[in-house]
């Protein structure tokens, strides 16, 4: 299969918790018990793990629902993953919102992370501050902020086309020292990317469209900054879905935790 290619439901079709769980016991009670018929102790024992597992897979699954305010009187609700002293805000693109996060979310609290998948405000149930529609960094700014008042020694922020270019916007009208790193997948360019603070990761695909406008923000940026070209041309999150999506999260991965 090409690299690049999409893989048609793949974000679709996850096994359900109890489907895991189930296996994860059948497998147990093969080893326990061998290849004779159970008797009542041995599955009274097999349904117990199988419901523990359950419990445990679905509380790692849920992330926790928060509010925070913006500066402006908006309010946007994130979904919260992880306990790490380093964080990171998630920041989607137009057609996605905080639940698009989930796999990846997951991933980097694994890692360590306090993650926070933010809904901008018009999605779900965050709602525009007096700014009006247009102010998308004041979201990411009040993610970053409600982040540090929670104690993480350092914030980051990733941004996805439209997210990116908010993270973008964001990073430049953030005091020093507020945004540690920046990831810009396929970002919407900002007039101004000279301002963005943080160190830099741009990625973009070699077929995307926003090819172009992403290399010319990246040779404007301050540095340290760093260019990584994928294969194929699947646009910002649309990337998880193809045989490169494994790539792109060991790239945010390794960015948010070396």
């Amino acid at each position: 299969m090409p690299c690049g290619q999409v893989l048609p439901g793949r974000w679709l079709e996850r096994p359900a918790l109890s489907t895991i769980a189930a296996m994860d016991a059948r497998h147990w009670m093969k080893s326990a018990i061998g290849a004779g018929r159970p008797d009542a102790s041995a599955w009274a024992a097999w349904l117990s793990l199988a419901l523990l597992l359950i419990v445990a897979q679905a509380a790692r699954a849920q992330p926790a629902e928060v509010d925070f305010p913006t500066a402006d009187g908006g309010t946007i609700v994130a979904n919260l993953y992880g306990a790490g002293a380093s964080a990171v805000v998630l920041a989607h693109g137009a057609i996605f919102d905080k639940e698009s996060w989930h796999d990846l979310a997951e991933r980097l609290a694994a890692e360590g992370l306090t993650v926070l998948a933010i809904d901008f405000h018009g999605y779900g149930r965050s709602r525009a501050g007096s700014s009006g529609r247009g102010a998308l960094h004041e979201d990411v700014l009040a993610g970053i902020r409600y982040l540090a008042a929670r104690g993480a020694r350092e914030v980051s922020a990733l941004g996805a086309s439209m997210g990116g270019g908010a993270v973008g916007e964001a990073a430049a009208n953030a005091v020093d020292g507020e945004i540690a790193h920046l990831i810009l997948l396929a970002a919407v360019s900002y007039p101004e990317p000279e301002r963005m603070i943080g160190t830099k990761l741009f990625i973009v695909s070699e077929g995307d469209s926003f090819r172009r406008s992403v290399e010319e923000q990246f040779r404007r940026a301050a540095g340290p900054k760093r260019l990584e070209i994928l294969p194929g041309n699947a646009h910002a999150q649309h990337i998880f879905r193809t045989t490169t999506g494994d790539a792109l999260t060991e790239l945010i991965v390794a960015e948010l935790t070396e």
